[in-house]
């Protein structure tokens, strides 16, 4: 044989059955903590930290979320992209009077008119609603 004899063997089981004797399970026995939360309905389990804020709105009450993904888990329906606004014409913020030159594409709306913008604060400064990222 192989050096292990009946012995060994049933000493090493007898130490690991006082080991697994030595676990402890334990219960809270405070009312609603017998079991887990239920998973929302529709909504998803993990989301992303990134950083898109998205105006939501729920029950006529708007809330910023930090991303599309963080309002609808909490089962917002998203208004716009960007931060909600308060003031300005129609609940808008006031046009930003200076933009970065950065350039992120955005497609925007005014009206029946489309086009591309180099940035959203550009789109914005212009009275234009983004209706996606990239290019129209």
């Amino acid at each position: 044989m192989h050096g292990f004899s009946l012995a060994k063997i049933a000493a090493g089981l007898g130490v690991a059955a006082v080991v697994l004797a030595g676990c402890v399970a334990v219960v809270d026995e405070r009312p609603g903590y017998d079991r887990p939360p239920p998973p929302r309905p529709g909504g998803p389990a993990v989301c992303t930290q990134e950083y898109a804020p998205v105006c939501a709105e729920r029950r006529g009450e708007r809330q910023t979320f930090s991303n599309a993904c963080m309002a609808r888990a909490s089962n917002h329906r998203i208004v716009h992209d960007g931060a909600c606004r308060r003031g300005g014409p129609g609940g808008r913020e006031p046009a930003p009077r200076a933009c970065t030159r950065e350039y992120a594409p955005v497609c925007a709306r005014r009206g029946r008119d489309v086009r591309t913008f180099g940035n959203a604060c550009e789109a914005r400064a212009a009275d234009y609603r983004i209706v996606g990222q990239g290019r129209c």
